[in-house]
C-alpha cells in the first residue's frame, strides 16, 4: 500500500507525466524533496514502472483492434501466453477464468495484418481454439491508474 502523498503524486503524474517535480510539489502542497524521494521510492518498488507518451494508435497506422479469446492445452498455458506476448502488436495478455484460458488484446494495421496474426496464433502448438472479436468503436481505453 502507498501513502497519501504518493497517491497524490501518482494522480498528478497520471494527468501529465511531463510535469517537473517542482510543479508536482506545488500542486499537491509538499516539498520538492518529498516528491523526489517518494517518486524514487515508488520506482524502486515497481509501483511506477515507467513513463510513456499516450499515443493515438490510429494516427500511427494501427486502425484495427481485436480481442482474441484462446483455449490452450492444459499444462502449457503460461508458456503459450509468454510466446504470444512477444508479438509487438499485442498490448495485453490476460490469464482468465471461464470457458477460455487467455484473452489477448492487440492492434493491427488492417485486416491482412490481423489475418496473419490469427493464423500465426493458431499454428502454435497447444493452441486448441481461438475466437476473435473486432473492436468497432473505442469508448474508453485507459492505461493510467488513479489511486
Amino acid at each position: 500500500m502507498i501513502d497519501d502523498i504518493s497517491k497524490k503524486i501518482i494522480d498528478c503524474l497520471s494527468r501529465d507525466a511531463r510535469k517537473s517535480f517542482r510543479e508536482v510539489a506545488k500542486e499537491i502542497g509538499t516539498s520538492v524533496t518529498a516528491v523526489i524521494n517518494a517518486v524514487k521510492n515508488m520506482e524502486s518498488k515497481g509501483v511506477i514502472r515507467g513513463y510513456i507518451p499516450v499515443v493515438d494508435s490510429v494516427s500511427v497506422g494501427y486502425d484495427l483492434s481485436a480481442a482474441v479469446a484462446i483455449r490452450i492445452s492444459q499444462g502449457k498455458i503460461l508458456e503459450m501466453q509468454k510466446k504470444i506476448a512477444e508479438d509487438p502488436r499485442v498490448f495485453a495478455v490476460y490469464d482468465i477464468t471461464g470457458e477460455w484460458d487467455c484473452l489477448v488484446l492487440a492492434r493491427f494495421r488492417g485486416r491482412d495484418d490481423l489475418n496473419r496474426f490469427i493464423k500465426k496464433i493458431n499454428s502454435l502448438p497447444h493452441i486448441d481454439r481461438t475466437v476473435t472479436h473486432l473492436v468497432l468503436n473505442t469508448v474508453k481505453e485507459e492505461r493510467r491508474v488513479f489511486p
